[in-house]
């Protein structure tokens, strides 16, 4: 609820089921709970209620002709890119969402969706219904695990939803040993040094140029148990790994995407978890709730997962979709209950009784 609302306005709580539904799931991957977990970036990042905007200031919806949009933009890179999504040359004296939004404005929102895709942009239209088109998490059985007496997971991964997964495997006992890129590094490096070294305390780390140091990666794809990865299936298929085959050859694969392994879309998780139904609405536009909360969602499912896979006899091909990890934990209203403010705090009271409204905490 810290996380969720207007700066100057009261704390909300969210709707759906987000917060019990990451309690059950770390409890079944490392056998106890992980209070705060949900805000604790949020924590490191010293990072409050901010909408309209989502709490780290990347993203925010707009109106469209027929709704709203969600749009992200983290990096330098995108908003280098709004001349060719609004199709205007822009001065240096434009903001960039000023012009998206007068751009949005006048279309309507699939129309603006379809756009983004094609730029390779971060972002969809606000549902009025969490989407249920697919299953969160799908799964393929294609070939025979090699049984392992300490599994090996190559992480691949980058930012929170994975590194999340790897984290939680590695406090089950799991090596891990994480891979990245010399010409691009984890992006999460450039957050808080303390919340990146503790997702990866207890992995190993290996960095490798892609260009001339293949062989050593396919190696240690070829003796892992599971591979963790959460690029678009086209990245890596260009390095020539490609999951069915490694699937085949007796490794599993687990995939942590934006909208699924069928998808090239980009997505955050800001975004993702708006157009996966996790919003709240705030005077005249819908705003995210808490702090990316597609990212753990998406973790601690695929950590689940993940502890099945390499429990199984088969070797699995598994495909979480953080988009539709959010619009399962969308559905439900938020229990009654009234906010009120008592000697400079906030105070949630509900059926249960009365509960202090606590900010988010560093893990101990």
């Amino acid at each position: 609820m810290a996380l969720t609302g207007w700066p100057d306005g009261p704390p909300r709580a969210a709707p759906g089921r987000a917060a019990s539904l990451v309690r059950d799931a770390v409890q079944r991957v490392v056998g106890y709970e992980i209070p705060g977990l949900l805000g604790e970036r949020a924590a490191y990042a010293g990072l409050r209620r901010n909408a309209p905007w989502s709490c780290g200031g990347a993203a925010r919806t707009l109106p469209t002709a027929d709704g709203h949009l969600v749009l992200s933009m983290p990096r330098a890179s995108d908003r280098s890119l709004v001349p060719a999504l609004v199709e205007e040359d822009l001065g240096d004296d434009v903001d960039p969402w000023e012009a998206v939004a007068g751009w949005a404005a006048a279309r309507p929102g699939a129309d603006a969706e379809e756009r983004l895709r094609l730029l390779g942009m971060a972002g969809g239209v606000v549902p009025a219904q969490p989407p249920t088109d697919r299953p969160p998490v799908l799964t393929s059985v294609l070939g025979q695990r090699r049984p392992a007496e300490r599994p090996l997971v190559v992480d691949l991964t980058s930012l929170w939803a994975g590194p999340l997964c790897a984290h939680l495997l590695g406090l089950r006992g799991v090596e891990v040993v994480k891979v990245e890129s010399r010409s691009r590094p984890d992006g999460a490096r450039s957050g808080p040094p303390v919340f990146f070294e503790l997702l990866h305390a207890g992995s190993r780390s290996l960095v490798l140029d892609f260009d001339t140091e293949l062989d050593t990666l396919r190696a240690l794809v070829a003796r892992a148990d599971l591979v963790l990865e959460a690029s678009r299936p086209r990245a890596l298929r260009q390095l020539g790994l490609i999951a069915e085959e490694v699937v085949a050859a007796g490794t599993s694969w687990l995939s942590i995407t934006a909208r699924g392994r069928d998808s090239d879309a980009v997505g955050f998780g800001d975004d993702v978890a708006v157009a996966g139904g996790l919003w709240l609405r705030e005077g005249a536009c819908p705003v995210p709730v808490g702090d990316a909360v597609a990212d753990p969602l998406g973790g601690v499912t695929a950590a689940l997962h993940a502890v099945e896979a390499m429990a199984a006899e088969e070797a699995r091909l598994v495909d979480v979709s953080m988009l539709h990890v959010a619009a399962e934990a969308a559905p439900g209203a938020a229990a009654e209950h009234a906010v009120r403010q008592r000697d400079d705090a906030w105070w949630v009271e509900c059926a249960d009784g009365e509960f202090p409204v606590a900010d988010p905490t560093r893990r101990r």
